[in-house]
């Protein structure tokens, strides 16, 4: 009704112009000024009328992969009150709806669990929106950092192994992707102002897409036999603290945009990423995130104890869906510069410990290990594929029901001193432990909290055996406590062990042997 009567009123000024214009002709110049006011308004009006339409966020589109057989949001905006009537190929009852007072308009609607090919109308008094070529599927967000920006083609001088192969055999409709680019905000954006909308899997498309996303995608997609969307959503070098919204964050440290320029470093600045990456696609129903994210933080190991779980549960308040699967991977190891850090945090051995216990501080989490699939002079490993498998597996077990697919790396559990040295047991080695070469990265120490390197092996096929000549009474273990370091412990099903200590000393020393 508000759009009809804006038609009527610039009806009437092209009207009242016209006669303007005819009966004035022969004014000078200086007497136009009227004229050119009354067209100021005309454009005001015009365009107000064109806003009048409804809009919907750029998520939601053609092409779009919506979550299964659940109950999905679909929202946008029109005029203040407009009645807006929607249609599915798949419900037998028209939708109608009112937008409110702010010309927001939000609507739940039910999925099956069809694979056939969906369509969406959406109308009122001057929009027809036709969506098609909707799919029912599964759909995860991907976000984090450079790691999980890396594309399948790589970087420069920066390979991802098997991408070519993967890259040929990529055409699958049943695949999509929506990806958000690099921008930051310093408060909530109601749309993402940059991104690619939904696409089919293709050689030309993947190229350019996450390798983890894609990999993850690509074999759930062939196991599940459904359609899959992955939403790509992340930035490199990006701090934990960019992907936190304001109200969270300024909980846990100050936060104060007032005399930040976004764009410089936009990345590392405190909530501009979650404002403009995350914050536009609520409430897009998603199944769960995956997350590749640290080194950007691994300088704080105690700080992101708080602020990775906060941002978690943030989201997932957001979001109003309960407590989705959240999968995450622990940093590669990596010398960054310093291979001799021990007990400072140069030593990403502390944020590697510090990821492993979120898992439980974050309920319905699963983390991927990847200490036997870093590179020594890359921070971009190429192993993708690898780390993708290991977040699948977490899907497929915690969120699939495939509870015959080990999806759990031997976690350090308790200790006992035998025969001079300590006997370690493990957690998640029901199937016992592994190694294809001898056991190295122990190291032992006694009451002095010195540490030495020790000998080590597998003991009953299920714990491990560490003892060192030089301590006598040892009472504490490390292993793969640096920086760069190949992990050779693992579980039967070759999820490698993280990197761990016994102890919680603040003061501990190492000798070089």
């Amino acid at each position: 009704m508000i759009a009809k009567t804006k038609l009527v009123i610039i009806f009437a000024l092209v009207v009242l112009m016209n006669t303007y214009i005819t009966s004035k002709s022969h004014i000078c110049k200086i007497r136009r000024i009227p004229f050119i006011s009354l067209i100021t308004v005309f454009i005001i009006l015009f365009v107000q009328t064109i806003n009048a339409e409804v809009k919907l966020p750029s998520i939601v589109s053609s092409n779009m992969v919506l979550q299964r057989n659940t109950t999905i949001m679909l929202w946008g905006w029109a005029d203040v009150d407009e009645k807006i009537a929607i249609n599915t190929s798949w419900l037998s009852k028209p939708i109608s709806i009112q937008a409110g007072k702010d010309g927001n308009w939000r609507v739940a609607v039910k999925t099956t669990n069809s694979k056939e090919p969906q369509t969406i109308t959406i109308n009122d008094e001057t929009s027809n929106i036709t969506l098609e070529n909707i799919l029912f599927g599964e759909v995860w967000l991907c976000s984090g950092q450079s790691n999980m920006h890396m594309p399948i083609k790589g970087n420069n001088g920066q390979p991802i192994f098997g991408s070519v192969m993967a890259t040929a055999c990529s055409n699958n409709s049943n695949l999509r992707f929506f990806t958000v680019d690099n921008v930051g905000s310093k408060t909530p954006l109601k749309d993402v102002e940059k991104y690619t909308g939904w696409q089919q899997a293709s050689p030309k498309i993947v190229s350019n897409f996450s390798a983890v996303a894609y990999f993850f995608g690509q074999q759930l997609q062939e196991i599940l036999d459904c359609p899959v969307g992955m939403i790509h959503s992340s930035w490199g070098a990006s701090s934990v603290q960019a992907w936190i919204s304001n109200e969270v964050l300024s909980s846990l440290q100050p936060v104060n945009l007032d005399n930040e320029n976004i764009t410089k470093q936009t990345q590392k600045i405190p909530t501009v990423l979650f404002n403009a990456m995350i914050y536009p696609l609520i409430p897009y129903s998603i199944k769960g995130v995956l997350w590749y994210q640290g080194e950007a933080n691994r300088k704080e190991p105690e700080n992101y104890k708080k602020l990775f779980p906060a941002m978690v549960k943030d989201w997932r308040s957001r979001w109003g869906i309960g407590d989705f699967p959240f999968y995450y991977v622990q940093i590669a190891p990596f010398p960054y510069g310093n291979n001799n850090a021990f007990q400072t945090v140069d030593n990403s051995a502390f944020i590697r410990e510090t990821q492993l216990q979120c898992l439980d501080l974050i309920p319905n989490s699963g983390i991927t290990i990847t200490m036997d699939i870093g590179d020594k002079y890359s921070i971009h490993p190429p192993k993708k594929k690898q780390v993708a498998d290991r977040l699948l597996f977490n899907a497929l077990n915690k969120t699939y029901g495939y509870e015959t697919i080990d999806c759990n790396s031997p976690v350090y559990n308790s200790l006992e001193e035998e025969n001079g040295g300590i006997l370690l047991k493990f957690k998640n080695a029901e199937m016992g432990l592994y190694s294809c070469e001898n056991l190295s990265g122990f190291e032992i120490a006694g009451e002095d909290k010195v540490f030495y390197q020790a000998k080590a092996k597998i003991k009953n096929g299920k714990d491990v055996f560490v003892i060192s000549d030089k301590v006598l009474n040892p009472v504490a273990v490390r292993y793969a406590w640096r920086n760069w370091v190949m992990g050779t412990l693992f579980g039967t099903n070759l999820l490698p062990v993280s990197s761990f200590r016994t102890d919680e000393w603040g003061d501990a020393t190492k000798i070089e042997n």
